[in-house]
């Protein structure tokens, strides 16, 4: 585990924190693997039952790092197929978790960051938050979350939110279904709390890892296949043209000429 992915439990919840307040949450390599490292090893123990995901600082993620960005411009095809399957692996770890998963959304949840509340169980966010799938912008495609988002919300919504790359207010996010419950910001952390307390005294463990379990089974075979399609259309438009030129104009702060 590093210290960008912090893990405490108490009363048998465990809390997951993103921390990278300064880059705001962005997602990086070791951020997803601190992340997957800590969902095996909470998997097995009985002394947790729910698993909240939270974060530090203003941001709830920005989604990929900037200087990974800048590193992604060099990649050779398989390190960018690679790469997509690595992040692959995190939403389907979260969304196949044995445990219910409920994200704290405290602030802004953009393009991956936003993959990452789509997956969890529950996702309690305050008003002030922003959601988006903002890949369409740089010219990028937000190819992996559309396969969770469609089960999720149906096609029709998860079509409007992913081609227009727009953000969305916490409330409409509620209304689509992607977040669960809107809290004041400084009641956020309680009200997460007292949920997963209710899920821990209330609720057997077993049936609740059996019911997950159950819905997830429900078209897997072809999510699965989904997922790899979608890994691999992640991994090719990175070698667009579009891409790198949004990828530039990101970097370099303007607007790109599309």
């Amino acid at each position: 585990m590093n210290d960008i992915v912090l893990f405490e439990k108490s009363n048998r919840i465990g809390k997951i924190t993103l921390n990278r307040p300064e880059k705001r949450n962005a997602m990086s390599p070791e951020l997803i693997s601190g992340l997957l490292e800590i969902l095996d090893r909470v998997e097995n123990e009985e002394d947790v039952k729910v698993v909240i995901l939270a974060a530090a600082g203003k941001a709830f993620c920005a989604g990929a790092d900037l200087a990974y960005i800048q590193r992604m411009q060099d990649f050779t095809p398989e390190e960018n197929l690679e790469d997509s399957k690595r992040l692959m692996s995190l939403f389907d770890r979260i969304y196949n978790f044995s445990k219910p998963i409920i994200a704290a959304v405290q602030g802004h949840a953009l393009a991956g960051g936003c993959g990452l509340v789509t997956v969890c169980d529950f996702a309690f966010a305050v008003h002030e938050a922003l959601f988006g799938y903002t890949e369409v912008r740089i010219g990028f495609i937000p190819a992996l979350v559309s396969v969770f988002l469609q089960e999720q919300i149906g096609a029709a919504k998860t079509q409007e939110l992913l081609l227009s790359g727009d953000l969305i207010p916490a409330q409409k996010a509620a209304n689509l279904g992607i977040i669960t419950e809107l809290v004041e910001s400084d009641q956020l952390m309680t009200k997460v709390t007292e949920f997963a307390e209710k899920l821990v005294e209330k609720n057997s463990a077993n049936s609740m890892r059996a019911t997950k379990l159950l819905l997830r089974n429900i078209h897997q075979e072809e999510r699965d296949q989904k997922l790899l399609l979608a890994a691999k259309m992640n991994a090719e438009s990175r070698s667009h043209q579009d891409c790198k030129d949004g990828i530039a104009a990101f970097l370099n702060k303007e607007t790109p000429n599309w």
